[in-house]
């Protein structure tokens, strides 16, 4: 009687939802019967993760780029059926032959991982790890067949087949064979050669419409080039027969050649614009004699190739001589017209395209391609090994990434998503994620509440995985904001430890903490008393500079009368300073005398209370924005599919970025040394201590 009762789950709280523990094989055959509601995750991308890219190849089934639901299914499926003992997912890597179940797939697996361990060297005891199965060009040399239906120039040692593969290569380009190689599909082949069938059956089809035989294309050519200008000099004759008038514009107009006799005429190109031949009363077109320079040796070309071996020794011809030669090209020209449309024939051109048709290199590169697809299952079998070796290493800790978030919670492991650590601004920031598009990236990722920098990365000269830049969205989430703007450099560390310029390019601002919520009224407030000061300043500056500069013209000017003292606008000056001064004074014997009518305890409350009034708000905007802070739009802006909030407490959020502070043990100098002077640190506090005492002082003995 078969088990039917459900699997017992355990899950864990964290980001404020359940998640689920995935610590055993009973827990990953059931992942099924799981609500996918209680799923952290139902898609990702494949890239920007620190994971195996060939396994998620592997899992990528329909190669889209995205890793779904189905997918991880599927692959644990696959990899469940194969091992074993399952039990082996949760182990040290590798795997022995002993590793695989006793099923049709099991049996092929261990047969081609006792193939690569003859072929490694190794005892038959010993593991297999996908470190083994790495480098593909060695498990698949390029001068075997591998099974992939591709073929590399490598794979014969046919001189003519090395050359049309390489042709072919030239005019389709390249597929890369599982060694690495580049070669060619069967698609291409016959692709190619049905284009140069084509275009040798119509290559074939000149010799019944070339006059001139194997010298047709040239002196084709050679009439097409001067058809025009010969047929626009029949039409200016005629015109001039109709008007014999024309015939002194038709030439040339005077202005023109006065222009030309001015010029250089060794370079004939710049007679190009005139007539073939001069315009008169002969309706025939000369062959020698008066022809314009500029077309003389084409026209003589023309004479000696095409006129004289069709129409004799002559000097000129007339319309209707023109009319028969090109009549004796027309079939030439709409056999030219029908050429087939291919890309192969402006590399290699009609001679080789002929060559390879008539030597039956099609059916020997197919013939090459069957012998490489003879041997499919067994290479398949070596690709399906380097599959489950890399599913017995990182299947699980892809799981904990996606089924739950338990990596990125746990803080024992960085998560898959986490590109690296950026440090700025005297803190260390963990939650680091890879983007491609930062303005896209930022309209989605503002509704996570995180205060995030977009940062451009740069390494010149020192490429990583050939790139030298690249772009990341980091979410600070402790400390205070206050150095964090655009054009700020920092020091970005990836995955592996390279280290990358880093320059803020873009701020999404929001809370960071209650702490910096409740200092930034006072900063506003400093700010803003700051900035009326220094344009006090500015304008007393401008107009004593204005005063000083009409002095100058004053005096310049020669005005030697001395101005009158005004004691009225003085005595008015000092009145204003002295009410200004006055009204300070009251309200602040105002704030005494009330301060004077309370008991000494009674003080700190109204401290207390002036703090709660001025910095209160701020911080209860900042507590209702902090407790919606989460990662789910910072994924789903790169294209993942969060399934729930997954918050970001204040607590969790002092632990993803760290500020900085000094190292156990370390001692303190008294003094802060400046330019060679020392200035002693606790003196403010020392005044604030005096300030107090005196204060204490005062209410009760001087009061």
């Amino acid at each position: 009687m078969s088990d039917t009762r459900p699997h017992s789950w355990r899950f864990f709280y964290a980001g404020g939802f359940e998640q689920v523990h995935l610590d055993t094989p009973e827990d990953l055959a059931a992942l099924r019967q799981l609500d996918q509601k209680l799923w952290a995750t139902l898609a990702c991308p494949t890239y920007g993760l620190d994971v195996d890219q060939r396994l998620l190849q592997y899992i990528d089934t329909d190669e889209d780029g995205r890793i779904r639901a189905p997918d991880i299914l599927a692959a644990i499926d696959w990899t469940l059926s194969r091992l074993a003992d399952p039990n082996l997912l949760f182990a040290e890597k590798g795997l022995q032959l002993s590793s695989f179940k006793a099923t049709p797939e099991g049996k092929k697996l261990s047969l081609t991982a006792l193939r690569l361990l003859s072929v490694l060297g190794r005892d038959h005891k010993k593991k297999l790890t996908a470190a083994d199965t790495q480098n593909l060009s060695l498990l698949f040399p390029p001068q075997l067949p591998n099974g992939d239906g591709l073929v590399p120039a490598t794979l014969t040692n046919e001189a003519e087949l090395k050359t049309a593969i390489a042709d072919i290569i030239r005019c389709l380009g390249a597929e890369i064979d599982r060694s690495g190689e580049p070669a060619i599909s069967q698609e291409k082949i016959n692709v190619f050669f049905t284009q140069a069938q084509a275009l040798h059956d119509w290559h074939l089809g000149q010799v019944t419409v070339a006059p001139f035989a194997e010298k047709t294309p040239a002196a084709a050519a050679l009439l097409a080039s001067l058809r025009e200008k010969i047929e626009d000099y029949f039409s200016r004759v005629k015109l001039v027969a109709f008007d014999p008038r024309a015939a002194a514009t038709i030439n040339g107009e005077e202005e023109e050649l006065v222009r030309l006799s001015a010029l250089s005429l060794a370079d004939t190109e710049v007679l190009a614009c005139l007539p073939l031949a001069k315009i008169g009363e002969t309706l025939t077109l000369p062959l020698g004699h008066g022809i314009n320079p500029a077309w003389y040796p084409q026209l003589k070309q023309l004479r000696e190739q095409v006129i004289v071996p069709l129409l004799g020794e002559v000097r000129s011809i007339t319309e209707a001589q023109w009319k028969m030669i090109l009549a004796q090209f027309s079939e030439y020209y709409a056999w030219q017209k029908n050429q087939p449309e291919a890309e192969i024939i402006a590399p290699l051109g009609l001679p080789r395209i002929a060559a390879l048709v008539s030597q039956n290199i099609q059916q020997r590169l197919l013939d090459l391609v069957a012998e490489d697809e003879a041997v499919k299952e067994a290479a398949n079998g070596l690709l399906d090994l380097d599959k489950l070796l890399r599913c017995q290493e990182g299947l699980v800790e892809l799981l904990k990434n996606f089924i739950s978030f338990e990596f990125f919670y746990s803080r024992k492991k960085r998560a898959i998503f986490q590109a690296g650590t950026l440090y700025i601004d005297g803190k260390s920031c963990d939650l680091v994620v890879e983007v491609k598009d930062v303005e896209a990236h930022a309209v989605v990722a503002a509704n996570s509440n995180n205060y995030l920098l977009y940062c451009r990365c740069t390494r010149r000269g020192m490429p990583v995985n050939n790139r030298e830049e690249m772009h990341i969205v980091v979410a600070v989430t402790a400390g205070s904001e206050g150095g964090l703007v655009v054009g700020r450099n920092g020091l970005f560390y990836d995955r592996h430890g390279y280290d990358w310029d880093a320059t803020v390019v873009k701020v999404v601002a929001s809370p960071i903490s209650i702490r910096e919520a409740f200092w930034s009224p006072y900063r506003r407030i400093a700010m803003q008393i700051s900035e009326q000061l220094q344009k006090f300043a500015a304008d007393r500056d401008a107009e004593v500079v204005h005063k000083a500069a009409l002095a100058t013209e004053n005096s310049s000017a020669g005005d030697s009368k001395t101005k009158a003292f005004d004691i009225a606008k003085f005595a008015g000056v000092f009145a204003a300073i002295g009410l200004a001064m006055a009204a300070i004074g009251t309200a602040f014997a105002a704030l005494i005398k009330s301060l004077r009518a309370l008991d000494w305890w009674q003080w700190p409350l109204v401290v207390l209370g002036v703090v709660v009034l001025v910095s209160g708000p701020s911080m209860l905007l900042a507590w209702f924005k902090l407790r919606r802070r989460n990662l789910g739009p910072i994924l789903d802006a790169n294209g993942w599919a969060v399934n729930t909030r997954a918050r970001i407490s204040l607590l969790f959020g002092s632990q993803l970025t760290q500020l900085a502070t000094l190292p156990e043990g370390a001692k303190r100098t008294m003094y802060e040394f400046h330019s060679g002077s020392r200035y002693l640190v606790p003196l403010v506090w020392l005044l604030c201590f005096v300030a107090i005492g005196a204060a204490v002082y005062w209410y009760h003995f001087l009061r």
